[in-house]
């Protein structure tokens, strides 16, 4: 089975193989995935870090070695834009990508010289404590909310929630259903702590939002954008408005 990584920042992933397909998510630069299939214009791929399959532009990508051979380190970009020189070009890569192909700043894929310049964050070496998730969260606040979005270019609520414990170690899948269904449940809010995840279902009962709780009553979500409003039994409480926008279902913790 041949694989392909992003030649570019961030490639959108399509529900089919169309510009004009709804993008269902991100493949972001450094990440790798299987090639399932090929059209004139478009791969079919499935993400090796979450298993989520789309369509991508062909050619916005690279068909690479088994990626296994080729992953040197678990770091992340951990400047809120990182440059990447691609041969005698320039490229910004945004807060949180995947450092894997590279070795003391360096990498080859195919044609491409490539060299990291910018601070490197460790997940392994990360404390799942509330001075790192305040200070991951932080970088995301007022990034605009993008559906399929994973970056602070712009993001959706589980995009959100899976990159921020990206920082942690924590690997979560895509969409807010597949994260409720991992982690321990925590009986009641007020038992919340910084770090617990909060869900949030629709009239039919299915989870439809995801945020991360700040403390027993606050949390940080991307709801218009990445913002932090209040919760209570009921759900969550805009600090704007005043409305309450989201029905919370339940609250679950992942360490």
């Amino acid at each position: 089975m041949p694989f392909v990584s992003p030649i570019v920042p961030i490639v959108p992933m399509r529900a089919e193989a169309s510009h004009r397909s709804e993008m269902v998510s991100q493949f972001l630069f450094g990440e790798s995935a299987e090639l399932l299939e090929k059209t004139k214009d478009f791969f079919k791929v499935r993400l090796l870090f979450d298993d989520y399959i789309g369509w991508c532009q062909a050619n916005q990508l690279l068909e690479i070695p088994d990626p296994s051979l080729q992953q040197g380190s678990n770091l992340l970009n951990g400047d809120f834009l990182g440059a990447v020189h691609v041969n005698d070009g320039l490229m910004q890569i945004p807060f949180g990508l995947p450092m894997y192909f590279f070795e003391h700043g360096k990498a080859a894929m195919g044609n491409y010289s490539l060299i990291f310049e910018g601070k490197y964050w460790n997940p392994l070496d990360a404390d799942f404590n509330e001075e790192t998730i305040q200070w991951i969260t932080g970088n995301f606040l007022n990034t605009a909310y993008l559906w399929g979005g994973r970056t602070i270019f712009g993001i959706d609520c589980s995009g959100f929630t899976q990159q921020v414990f990206r920082f942690l170690n924590i690997r979560l899948p895509r969409d807010a259903y597949q994260q409720a269904a991992l982690g321990e449940i925590v009986g009641f809010l007020q038992e919340a702590v910084c770090g617990d995840l909060a869900f949030f279902d629709n009239e039919e009962g299915k989870i439809t939002h995801v945020g991360i709780m700040l403390d027993g009553q606050t949390l940080i979500h991307a709801s218009g954008r990445v913002r932090i409003d209040d919760i209570d039994n009921f759900g969550i409480i805009n600090r704007n408005t005043g409305e309450r926008t989201h029905q919370l279902r339940i609250i679950k913790r992942y360490k």
